[in-house]
């Protein structure tokens, strides 16, 4: 009997539907330990607020119900409005579809809800966003209604409806037929035929999330296994798609991919299942759900035989859904680092939680930060106003990510760490402004070889972010008076100064325990990558960035030694980013302000203009060098990078290593004199043979921007590298922030 039920058992999984690329690891069915510790994993999760009751989730459908007769009203009316015949406005149609963590069915308490408006082909977008949200600001239950354009490179409608406290991002696509039926399949392929980029970005995310729960072995399974996921992940601050970590999507994706994997083991086994898999993965193989599939309408996809971008890509997980896409893009090598890290500290937590010896709130405990790293830049953020702030604090943490990749860039540094969650600052320090917001990075510095001490200027990284940012601000007609940026490089026992005790003393004494109970790869590892770094014994950094209002046609004075913690900037004028200049930065000078206008010395030891546009984490198109790893460089290790991206991003040499300063500077403003006597009677390449023999003989690498980047790189990454540091009347913050590092 026992014979015979075992042959009906293996009849059945070999008869199983296959999902995924390839074939199962395993089929094994959940025993009663594994529903055991599942209801274990579910009570552990419910105090966070994951699981909404009945009453919320029957406010939702109602709220999504009047939105979606507002949707069929307004479409109506701008029928008639077009003189459609009357037997088409009565059946023209029109609807709301759900996406994301509301239609993956994984919602928290309060959740927002993501929703597109589809519409017939008469209805054009400038409708959308005139009529119907005069419509809508006319409707009783919603407040605070209000268009962005940060939400997925596309214009949204944001909003709060009546019944529910969450808010609704909206937005918008209308297809190639004249009506809108209430049985619309988004899935078929055909219905992107003859659609702008803009509404098949908008009927992207559904199309996606629909394909995700058709390409998983059992939805239920993969929702509290999802849901468990994405709490780990935010718990652990590693949930941030605009931040270079993995968004609810690419998460999803790879929970899908676990369950391919496993299709009959339950959520328990497949959280652990998840972390095995994902500690191990050799990036950056990509993660896929289904083989791409080839389609005759000629949109782009991700395809690195094609597409040299995106051979870059550093956590490659392509959606499933027609034109397939990475939707982890951002990513960047410290953001990968810490993930990869986190992914083996989750699989030795869940190993110690199936084997009896601890439990699931473990897993869910916090980290470290401000106790993980000696270096940290608070980036501060304030505005005026409310209003203000809450568009100017959107802007500056899009573009985190930029920063983080000058970090990276910076030869002096192994990791830059970003804290997802930002922090209320002090306005005692921030006077002007009363609504202040503050973000931390912590920083590993990188063991230089033979030498007692380096100096280490970070004025360049950081000012290159800033002008990106006001740039930005300044082509969407966003830059308001009482806007600021600062950064500020501050050390660990410092911290204080900026974060209330209560955060950074429940922060120490959770890391002790964590200290104590983490496993011994985890620890070795950790210790790896902090044997790099150098104690900062002395700093030059005064801790307090440097404000320096713009004044008109003000010259620039010559740049200030070494040691100089204060610099005065001048005007911003409208130098175009692309123009290269001559001469490559001398080490031991501080870099003058991005597209200052600066008289020809200081022009001459300027960085090339060319760098001050970063190239986009993980479309970085400098040159790779596929060398073997040199332990001795600082880098951190990753497991399964194969040599396309072992040194991701060229390394920039910014700040002196060696003694002998002086005589540098001396040399080098010999050199200046003579350069600015005969500039315009030299060649290019004369100019770059006398920066040689300058700063000793020996060339400095920059970072060039190949000529054809704007054909590889969409719009939708960074604003255009023409458009000027806004030259007007508001107060912009410079900041110099220069370091020595003692062995």
């Amino acid at each position: 009997m026992k014979e015979m039920s075992a042959n009906t058992m293996l009849d059945s999984q070999q008869k199983q539907k296959h999902y995924g690329i390839t074939s199962p690891i395993s089929l094994a069915c959940p025993k009663e330990i594994d529903h055991i510790y599942t209801q274990k994993l579910i009570d552990a999760m419910k105090p966070f607020g994951v699981f909404e009751d009945e009453e919320e989730l029957n406010h939702r459908l109602v709220v999504l119900g009047k939105l979606n007769n507002l949707v069929k009203e307004w479409i109506s009316d701008i029928s008639e409005s077009k003189n459609l015949p009357p037997s088409v406005v009565a059946t023209v149609g029109g609807k709301i579809f759900t996406f994301g963590s509301y239609r993956l069915g994984v919602h928290t308490k309060g959740a927002d809800i993501d929703a597109l408006c589809v519409a017939p082909r008469h209805v054009e977008r400038s409708d959308f966003f005139q009529s119907f949200f005069e419509k809508l600001k006319h409707q009783d239950g919603i407040r605070n209604l209000r268009v962005s354009i940060f939400l997925a490179f596309n214009c949204v409608l944001m909003f709060f409806f009546f019944l529910v406290s969450s808010k609704i991002d909206l937005v918008f696509a209308r297809l190639a037929i004249q009506t809108i039926s209430d049985n619309l399949d988004l899935r078929d392929d055909s219905r992107l035929r003859s659609l702008d980029i803009r509404c098949i970005r908008s009927l992207n995310g559904c199309r996606v999330t629909d394909e995700i729960l058709h390409l998983v072995p059992n939805k239920e399974t993969f929702r509290l296994t999802l849901r468990a996921v994405k709490l780990w992940a935010k718990r652990r601050g590693i949930y941030s798609n605009m931040l270079g970590f993995l968004g609810g999507v690419s998460w999803a994706m790879l929970v899908a991919r676990t369950c391919q994997l496993y299709p009959n083991a339950a959520a328990s086994t497949l959280v652990h299942k998840f972390f095995l898999v994902f500690s191990k993965w050799e990036w950056p193989n990509p993660v896929l759900l289904k083989q791409p599939e080839e389609s005759n309408l000629n949109l782009p996809v991700w395809d690195p035989r094609v597409n040299p971008s995106d051979r870059y890509h550093l956590m490659p997980i392509i959606t499933p859904a027609y034109p397939q896409q990475n939707s982890t893009y951002n990513v960047s090598t410290s953001t990968r680092t810490v993930m990869v890290e986190e992914f083996k500290q989750g699989l030795a937590v869940t190993d110690e939680i199936l084997q009896g010896k601890s439990d699931w709130s473990k897993l869910l405990e916090p980290p470290n930060f401000f106790q993980k790293y000696r270096h940290y830049i608070v980036l501060t953020a304030s505005a005026s106003t409310e209003e203000n702030h809450l568009e100017w604090v959107g802007l500056v943490e899009s573009k985190i990510r930029v920063l983080v990749g000058n970090l990276e860039r910076n030869e002096f540094i192994t990791l830059a760490h970003v804290n997802p969650q930002s922090f209320p600052g002090n306005k005692e320090h921030h006077k002007d402004n009363n609504f202040v917001s503050m973000w931390f990075l912590g920083i590993i510095f990188r063991r230089v070889e033979n030498a007692e001490s380096v100096n280490i200027d970070l004025t360049y990284d950081i000012q290159s972010f800033t002008d990106t940012v006001y740039r930005q601000a300044n082509n969407i007609n966003m830059l308001k008076d009482g806007m600021k940026i600062e950064a500020t490089h501050v050390k660990k026992k410092q911290l204080h100064h900026y974060l209330p005790a209560e955060i950074l003393q429940k922060k120490k004494k959770q890391s002790l325990s964590d200290v104590s109970r983490s496993s011994g790869g985890l620890q070795s590892k950790r210790s790896s990558l902090d044997s790099k770094c150098l104690d900062s014994s002395r700093d030059t950094d005064s801790g307090t960035p440097f404000n320096s209002p713009v004044s008109a046609n003000k010259p620039k004075p010559e740049s200030p030694p070494v040691g100089e913690t204060e610099r005065n900037s001048a005007e911003p004028a409208t130098v175009t980013a692309e123009k290269p200049l001559s001469v490559p930065p001398a080490q031991g000078l501080s870099i003058p302000v991005i597209g200052a206008k600066v008289d020809s010395t200081v022009k001459a030891v300027s960085p090339p203009a060319v760098c001050t546009i970063p190239t986009v984490v993980g479309r970085n198109v400098i040159p790779r060098i596929t060398t073997p790893h040199n332990p001795a460089q600082g880098q951190p290790h990753l497991n399964g990078i194969s040599n396309l991206t072992k040194n991701v991003t060229a390394k920039r040499s910014h700040s002196p290593s060696i003694d002998g300063t002086s005589k540098r500077l001396k040399d080098i403003e010999k050199f200046i004199r003579l350069e600015s006597a005969f500039k315009d009677s030299r060649t290019t390449e004369d100019r770059k043979r006398k920066s040689m023999d300058a700063v000793g003989g020996e060339s400095m690498p920059i970072p060039t921007i190949d000529t054809s980047r704007k054909k590889r790189l969409p719009s939708k990454e960074l604003p255009d590298s023409s458009s000027p540091v806004p030259a007007n009347n508001i107060r912009v913050i410079k900041n110099s922030i220069r370091l020595t590092l003692n062995r």
